[in-house]
């Protein structure tokens, strides 16, 4: 009974060691047939990589040109930016010294005198009244001296 369990045991170990094998056997093919396909076609994706990554730098070289451009036109509209005002504050600056009012000024004088006008509109509506009066009192002196 001994040796029928060791034939058994062994029988298992040589079954095993056979599974075993083949299953070595397989993932060596394997490998060799994934290589052998690299090997074909690895250079076309090869290939296929560079084709993408030169349209990948193109893309990126032109966004890149892209903020320059921006970047150098905001800097220029600054720039005029700061002269406009320049210019500006100097013709002020001259026009203060030639005399001339400024529109600050100018819209304070324009509000006295709608005030002016006002007082002037309100004085003259009273005076009719008041000449009316004055009026016989001024013929009587007038009268007066004449005689």
């Amino acid at each position: 009974m001994a040796k029928k369990q060791e034939s058994n045991l062994s029988g298992l170990d040589s079954h095993f060691a056979n599974k075993v094998r083949e299953s070595a056997q397989q993932i060596w093919d394997a490998g060799l047939g994934a290589f052998s396909k690299a090997q074909n076609e690895g250079n076309k994706v090869f290939e296929a990589l560079v084709c993408e990554g030169e349209a990948l730098q193109e893309k990126t070289r032109k966004k890149v040109a892209g903020l320059r451009v921006s970047e150098m036109a905001s800097r220029a509209t600054g720039t005029w930016d700061k002269l406009e005002q320049v210019f500006e504050t100097r013709v002020a600056h001259a026009l203060g010294k030639l005399g001339v009012p400024t529109r600050k000024e100018i819209d304070a004088l324009t509000k006295r005198l709608d005030k002016l006008a006002d007082a002037l509109e309100r004085n003259t509506a009273k005076k009719p009244a008041a000449k009316a009066a004055v009026k016989p009192a001024v013929r009587a002196r007038v009268a007066k001296a004449t005689k």
